[in-house]
């Protein structure tokens, strides 16, 4: 598997990052404004995160997406972790993630890659989402937030 940044010439996966935000306007917004990485696995892109600078040495992890039918083969993490590495050679100091509470594998997931919570957005998808969001037979409402000193 290869990761590498998207060249602002290529189209962007819309259908993976969709899988992680359903807001195709959000994910549009924040991706003209991010920089996209992408995993290639057999010349297909198969996973994506997006790096959104923040705060002066703080970037935010807004989006990470693995193609469903290879979910549990450490594609994520390996995604995660490339983002640290990418921020940390950037010059941040912080890297931040917030993911849903109803993501219980991505919760899992981000806190086995060094990142700790932070805080709570409460009732963050209820005010930004007009569609009701259910993930894990639970309804999303807060933002759990994540941070990592890197």
């Amino acid at each position: 598997m290869i990761i590498k940044k998207l060249n602002e010439t290529e189209e962007l996966p819309m259908e993976l990052l969709l899988l992680a935000d359903p807001s195709e306007n959000i994910v549009k917004e924040y991706t003209a404004r991010g920089e996209c990485f992408v995993a290639e696995l057999e010349k297909k892109i198969v996973g994506i995160y997006v790096l959104l600078p923040t705060r002066p040495e703080t970037v935010e992890l807004v989006n990470l997406a693995v193609a469903e039918e290879l979910h549990g083969k450490g594609i994520g993490k390996q995604l995660v972790m490339d983002a640290v590495k990418v921020a940390k050679e950037k010059g941040y100091k912080t890297i931040e993630v917030g993911t849903g509470n109803s993501g219980v594998g991505q919760l899992a997931l981000y806190q086995k890659c060094g990142f700790r919570i932070v805080g709570v957005d409460l009732d963050f998808f209820v005010r930004h989402y007009p569609e009701e969001i259910v993930e894990n037979g639970i309804q999303c409402r807060d933002m759990i937030r994540l941070s990592q000193d890197i």
